[in-house]
């Protein structure tokens, strides 16, 4: 049996990263905070909240939506807030279907690291494209996603299916 080989270079500049010292504070109020909207994966910002790729996604195209205040619970959000957060959400679904043509979407909170959330502090919406067996060996074998596109190729996919204001 021959060895196969799974190459992602592209993950390259995340392993040198990764060796670099973590950085403090929110990680989404650093994302949506000042700066390069293609190298912060934003790809969206609205006057309260803004539409974020996951750096590390469940498949290609999964996004978060996330209000631009440090809140962790839903019930706090402004009636503002949580209309333009919900807003975003379905925009960020009009993207998806646009750019994907997935079978279905998640649409989803884990309020609490109960609940599961990653991060707990800071309230989002996971949005993500999904296909019937979308599914595979790898999950269940190996403990691996095998990613068939790079970050910056989805943010541009989807930078390009948001629909115009």
């Amino acid at each position: 049996m021959s060895l196969e080989r799974l190459w992602a270079g592209w993950r390259h500049a995340y392993v040198t990263d990764a060796s670099e010292p973590a950085q403090t504070g929110c990680v989404l109020c650093r994302i949506t905070g000042p700066g390069d909207d293609a190298v912060q994966l934003v790809l969206h910002r609205g006057a309260s909240s803004a539409a974020v790729l996951n750096a590390y996604p469940y498949c290609s195209g999964h996004l978060m939506v996330a209000p631009l205040r440090h809140v962790a619970e839903l019930e706090d959000l402004t009636a503002a807030e949580s209309a333009e957060l919900w807003s975003m959400v379905t925009t960020s679904v009009r993207a998806i279907k646009a750019a994907y043509r997935p079978e279905g979407v998640n649409v989803g909170c884990n309020l609490g690291r109960a609940a599961g959330a990653g991060i707990p502090d800071h309230l989002h919406v996971q949005v993500l494209p999904r296909w019937a067996g979308d599914t595979n060996f790898m999950t269940s074998v190996a403990s691996m996603r095998v990613m068939p596109e790079a970050l910056p190729d989805t943010w541009a996919r989807l930078r390009d299916a948001w629909p115009a204001d």
